[in-house]
């Protein structure tokens, strides 16, 4: 799929998108051109260390914010595919700064797909998040508003043949700021922070993360909203298991967080498919034959009023499924 072409990835000094560009190298050693599109010149001085020139001629480390659309001009020139990872993410952050947040996930976002749209960029996925079926906090706001915008601009590409979706998914296990980090560094405190005990996430690998969104990347129509079919898990399990002779300290929640996600709201189930891997959210006005869609990919309708919710979730991991994740994706040596 990567291989001959050229591919740039915003935010690709964060947690999915060097995983991305690790999977990328080891599968596609012929692509033509990998370009790092961030604003953090201290994380892309890093990653050139783990992913040097020297060894890898066809990268490229490219200093720039999405929020700057004549930078995006220059860094899509050449390009045919896109993965939109940038964003700011933090609720709280979000919550304390509104608008800076609607700078970088809104017009943040019309500023690539209008760049994308002009240089003539082939493909464009951009990575959502379960916080925007129905948000109730900012970052939730912001990125279903950008989701909203790179499925509506499969209607404005007129005679152009690029195509946009979307991948939504839940929490990163072992992303920058998540909680399972975050508890195996306090563990050695004694104290793990629980802001609700009733508290669910969706929890999804960064290997998972990477396959969904080159899956999107392969095989999208134009306009899809994917989401993967992955476990859930308890907040207090996850303390259980880091850290079961920890004191768990009820906090409260903080500003803009659910007790429990979801990535399928009841209204989302009309116009929802089952693809098997995969649950996708289609347009309901879809710029491509839905017939052909459905024999194409085996897709079956869920039926009216299903969601998809991380404390309905039938997938709930246990503190040993927690612990055993761990040691497979995070840390080997991890022990208790």
């Amino acid at each position: 799929m990567l291989n001959n072409k050229s591919l740039l990835i915003t935010g690709g000094t964060g947690s999915l998108g060097k995983a991305l560009v690790k999977r990328i190298i080891k599968d596609y050693p012929n692509i033509k051109r990998l370009v790092v599109f961030s604003r953090d010149e201290q994380k892309q001085f890093q990653m050139e260390k783990e992913f040097p020139l020297r060894r890898y001629p066809f990268l490229r480390y490219f200093i720039g914010d999405i929020r700057d659309e004549k930078r995006i001009k220059t860094a899509l020139n050449g390009i045919e595919y896109v993965i939109h990872a940038a964003a700011m993410k933090h609720v709280h952050i979000a919550e304390y700064n509104p608008m800076e947040c609607i700078k970088t996930n809104v017009l943040g976002a019309e500023n690539l797909i209008n760049a994308c749209l002009e240089e003539g960029v082939q493909r464009v996925v951009a990575l959502s998040t379960d916080k925007a079926a129905a948000p109730i906090n900012l970052y939730g706001a912001t990125k279903l508003t950008s989701d909203k915008l790179f499925i509506a601009a499969n209607n404005i590409r007129g005679k152009n043949t690029i195509n946009f979706s979307v991948v939504r998914y839940g929490n990163v296990m072992g992303s920058n700021g998540s909680v399972i980090p975050f508890f195996l560094k306090k563990r050695a405190e004694g104290v793990l922070p629980i802001t609700d005990p009733r508290m669910t996430r969706f929890n999804i690998s960064l290997s998972e993360g990477v396959d969904m969104v080159l899956h999107a990347l392969d095989s999208a129509w134009g306009g899809e909203i994917f989401i993967p079919k992955i476990p859930s898990y308890k907040i207090v399990d996850v303390a259980e298991a880091i850290g079961p002779d920890c004191k768990q300290e009820i906090i409260g929640i903080r500003p803009g967080e659910k007790i429990h996600e979801e990535m399928i709201t009841e209204p989302d189930s009309f116009s929802t498919y089952d693809l098997g891997k995969y649950y996708v959210i289609l347009p309901q006005l879809p710029m491509f034959n839905l017939n052909e869609f459905i024999s194409h990919f085996s897709a079956k309708k869920v039926k009216e009023n299903f969601s998809y919710n991380s404390f309905k979730n039938e997938d709930m991991l246990t503190v040993s499924d927690i612990r055993k994740l761990i040691k497979q994706n995070l840390n080997p040596n991890f022990d208790l």
